[in-house]
């Protein structure tokens, strides 16, 4: 007896690898099966055809390749509100006139970053430069020399000082009895960068398109500092000292997104400027909620590209992953028609690439 299931064991159990195969997957996703095609770099003529041929591939190749269609399908959307959001050091890294190419070619309506990103790039734009930085230099040694290091890059604290004297130029020119939003305050240092100082720039572009440029996180950065200086200053001289509102910038952000038919957002890295720009979504809502619907409205990113190093698994702002972004509020599920593209690379390497392709595809090269 015993034996004889034992036979029959082994009979079934031969009988599944030749059986394997024949099923057809749940819910008829063999009809949805794409087929992978090794890249060959000879057939690749422009970053275009070399985007289209990462995208056949796998990891973040496939992912930037696919992020290359959907800031595509952006720019051609003409009802689309495009937001960028921009974290960590990309114009000290050389990265500034691609936030400016994108304002010019009109990827970006609104613009949502760092206030250190804003003043490394003023310096650069008013003539100074960055250095490299070599590993074997010590860290106590830079500071007594006045070079201030970001990861592989030097700024200089004379250059800080510069930039300083430069907004401190600005500032005395604003009334003191007009609140201004960081989008405002941007975009009087941007007309007096346009008048005064020669070559690109990303409140240049700001200004010219008509772009606003929000700081949410204004204080933690060189420009709050020297604002805080400069108000100090002024009362101590009995002067009146400029009056900073960021409640202005989240009213004149909602507004702008609220109007808009579909939204489309742009990040590089994360933190503040990506939640800062995401929680439109959860504020649209939470005003219809609490206002009787009297005020709110229901918004929701249908296109999203990130670029970001950070991995989900830190469980950090700057990692979480756009599906993560449906459960608040903020983004269209891809079940529901939502485009999203996550790109793990480091931007430096990524999104020149990125933005080179695109603009072809565009026609603007």
């Amino acid at each position: 007896m015993a034996k004889s299931k034992r036979k029959a064991t082994a009979g079934r159990r031969g009988t599944q690898p030749a059986a394997r195969g024949k099923e057809k997957l749940a819910d008829g996703w063999s009809h949805h099966l794409q087929p992978l095609e090794p890249i060959d770099v000879r057939k690749t003529r422009s970053c275009s055809e070399l985007l289209a041929a990462m995208s056949k591939t796998a990891f973040s190749g496939r992912s930037l390749g696919e992020a290359a269609d959907i800031l595509h399908a952006m720019a051609r959307d003409k009802k689309c509100f495009i937001v960028g959001t921009f974290s960590g050091a990309m114009t000290i890294a050389k990265q500034g006139l691609l936030i400016a190419e994108m304002i010019d070619q009109g990827l970006l309506h609104a613009v949502v970053a760092t206030g250190a990103l804003l003043c490394h790039g003023l310096i650069e734009q008013s003539g100074r430069t960055h250095f490299r930085h070599e590993p074997h230099w010590s860290d106590e040694k830079l500071y007594d020399a006045g070079y201030c290091r970001v990861y592989d890059t030097l700024e200089l604290e004379k250059n800080l000082e510069e930039a300083a004297e430069l907004l401190e130029t600005v500032l005395g020119t604003l009334p003191a009895d007009e609140p201004l939003g960081s989008h405002e305050l941007n975009w009087r240092i941007g007309e007096y960068v346009s008048k005064h100082l020669k070559g690109r720039g990303i409140l240049q572009s700001a200004v010219k398109k008509k772009v606003p440029v929000y700081v949410p996180a204004l204080t933690d950065s060189e420009l709050g500092l020297d604002i805080f200086v400069h108000n100090l200053t002024a009362a101590q001289s009995g002067r009146p000292g400029v009056r900073i509102d960021l409640w202005r910038d989240i009213a004149d952000y909602y507004e702008r997104a609220s109007q808009a038919e579909r939204l489309g957002i742009f990040t590089i890295g994360g933190g503040v400027p990506r939640n800062w720009a995401q929680q439109v979504g959860p504020l649209g809502e939470i005003l219809d909620r609490r206002t009787a619907g009297r005020h709110g409205k229901y918004i929701r990113f249908h296109y999203a590209i990130r670029i970001c190093p950070e991995p989900v698994h830190w469980g950090g702002l700057s990692g979480c992953t756009y599906s993560e972004g449906v459960s608040w509020g903020k983004f269209v599920s891809e079940k529901h028609g939502g485009r999203q593209a996550e790109v793990f690379a480091d931007a430096t390497v990524a999104w020149p690439l990125l933005l080179r392709g695109v603009l072809e595809r565009l026609g603007r090269v």
